[in-house]
């Protein structure tokens, strides 16, 4: 009988051990679903980064359009400042549909 429950207890002590390794490494502070949700996380913030890499460049085309093309800069100035040239007369028309 002794021999029976040395072996269980020699048994159950590195079973309960790797358990708790196993448990740690998966489910731990680095453990292997923490490095998932990083991985996810960061191929999130690379995309992003992308995506503001394709805009931060149209600006910049639309800044050097500006710099360059006076015409581009005078529709600008025109449609979303109001400004006018002198004696120059602009007529504003009610939208279609009011009375």
């Amino acid at each position: 009988m002794t021999g029976i429950r040395i072996t269980r207890r020699t048994w159950l002590i590195p079973a309960a051990c790797l358990s708790f390794i196993l448990f740690f490494t998966v489910f731990g502070e680095r453990g292997l679903l923490r490095i998932y949700e990083m991985r996810q996380e960061k191929q999130r913030i690379e995309r992003t980064v992308a995506d503001l890499r394709v805009e931060n460049q149209k600006l910049r085309l639309s800044i050097e359009a500006l710099h360059s093309d006076r015409h581009q800069l005078e529709r600008i100035a025109r449609k979303e400042l109001g400004l006018v040239r002198p004696n120059e007369v602009i007529y504003q028309f009610p939208p279609s549909g009011s009375k």
